[in-house]
């Protein structure tokens, strides 16, 4: 389910959305590398709860942009490659953007209520938990005829729960806002009855 057999342009057309982010975090990543103007991009960007309690609100969703290295961006991005296609294809574009960036918006806003003044973070850690949160939706709505999923989601959501708490340096809060965000909205867009409304109107635009 989650094997990448797409060649490049194959990827792109197949998954619009996905393919976007990824281009969108490796061109900013590269622009916050560039000497003086990089730093201040970075400085613009970052979660900082002193500047958002001061009204700089844009905080809560430019981290989700922002990486604090190669590495944080590669395992991110490694992440939604692997992952964010088959959410976007099953939700659809439109919805597979809404439960990205709202749980990395959920996961922001978490942050700044749950941390103290100074703390700080970036990452898009919090839209892809969304992602996994989703999933978990799915999982709920599919046990039954879908079993392999389970098998392959639910580790993947634990193992990651449990490294988040493991890890030095991660924002916990984040990580599970953006888990539950992905969840309640994956409960949402994949109610049975939501989707076969979605698979009666695709037959009618067919039709026209």
């Amino acid at each position: 389910m989650f094997n990448r057999t797409e060649n490049f342009k194959q990827y792109i057309k197949l998954y619009p959305i996905v393919s976007t982010l990824l281009a969108v975090n490796i061109a900013i990543h590269l622009l916050t590398l560039v000497p003086i103007v990089g730093t201040q991009l970075f400085n613009f960007g970052v979660h900082f709860n002193l500047l958002i309690s001061e009204g700089e609100y844009w905080r809560l969703v430019t981290p989700i942009f922002l990486h604090a290295s190669l590495a944080h961006l590669l395992f991110n991005m490694f992440s939604l490659y692997i992952f964010g296609p088959e959410l976007e294809q099953l939700a659809g574009k439109a919805r597979f953007l809404t439960i990205y960036i709202l749980a990395g918006i959920v996961g922001n806003v978490a942050t700044y209520l749950m941390h103290d003044w100074n703390y700080r973070s970036v990452g898009a850690s919090g839209a892809i938990y969304g992602i996994f949160g989703a999933f978990a939706a799915l999982v709920y709505y599919t046990r039954k005829f879908m079993p392999q999923l389970k098998q392959i989601i639910i580790p993947i959501i634990v193992i990651g729960v449990i490294m988040t708490f493991l890890q030095p340096q991660i924002n916990v809060t984040a990580h599970i806002a953006g888990l539950v965000t992905g969840f309640v909205l994956g409960m949402v867009y994949f109610h049975p009855k939501r989707i076969a409304a979605w698979k009666k109107r695709k037959r009618k635009l067919k039709s026209v």
